[in-house]
């Protein structure tokens, strides 16, 4: 009964982190999201123009209206693309082991994260193994993990500066995640607390101290391990080494 309470628990807290995390890009998805809501506007008042002056409804006439209603469908599309990611990061559902192209998620979270980094000038970095097999993992928990290391990343950074992003296939044949930022750095005292639970450096209400508690789970649960180097000033590393398979009997409990 205490083991089923525990993972009732943690599944509760993965959840209420998740929210939080998609809490924490709202601005920027708005902000993303307004932006094709005022293109659309803007070409539907420009049809509703043409369709009003029929004597410019010509052959030119006609050309815009194409023209203008292609264009709603492209920014609605890209309305579409935007909510889709985050429903379906946001969906609770049981872990499924299965073959995972690591460097999409990745890329899904990239795209969310830098829609509010280029507001503070904070660049992107993609180092991506072109060649990187597939992985059997979980693809929605990987997200979890993926976009709260680079919301700690621009987070550290605050303004002007660059979150790296590498995948490659290692030595010893597992695939690793390593994200880089330029930002604040963490004091050496606190790197062997960082993974701990309610442990943060944020200031008070900026964070739970619970996202890099919960990352080191999932990868652990998953076959892999995590680990961080880095100095005040100079920016941090984390480092994420995944198997190509985890374990039979190691995923799901």
């Amino acid at each position: 009964m205490g083991e089923k309470y525990k993972w009732y628990l943690d599944e509760r807290i993965l959840q209420s982190q998740k929210l939080a995390s998609i809490g924490e890009l709202s601005a920027g998805i708005a902000h993303e999201i307004n932006n094709p809501l005022a293109i659309i506007r803007q070409e539907a008042e420009w049809l509703q123009h043409i369709l009003k002056n029929k004597e410019v409804l010509d052959a030119r006439g006609v050309e815009e209206l194409k023209s203008g209603l292609h264009q709603i469908i492209q920014e609605v599309d890209r309305c579409k693309d935007i909510t889709h990611r985050l429903l379906d990061f946001a969906r609770k559902r049981k872990p499924v082991i299965q073959a995972v192209e690591l460097n999409k998620i990745i890329e899904d979270m990239a795209l969310l994260v830098e829609r509010e980094a280029k507001h503070n000038n904070i660049k992107i970095i993609r180092q991506y193994d072109a060649n990187l097999p597939l992985i059997y993992s979980d693809g929605p928990l990987l997200r979890q993990v993926v976009l709260n290391l680079l919301n700690n990343a621009v987070h550290a950074i605050q303004k002007d500066g660059d979150v790296t992003i590498t995948t490659c296939l290692s030595e010893d044949n597992t695939i690793d995640l390593i994200v880089s930022d330029t930002g604040c750095g963490i004091p050496k005292e606190h790197l062997d607390k960082i993974f701990d639970p309610f442990f943060t450096t944020k200031p008070e209400g900026k964070g739970t101290g619970l996202g890099l508690s919960i990352c080191l789970g999932i990868i652990q649960r998953l076959g892999g391990r995590i680990s961080v180097d880095s100095a005040v000033g100079q920016g941090t590393t984390f480092t994420i080494k995944l198997p190509r398979q985890p374990e039979a009997g190691g995923k799901n409990e």
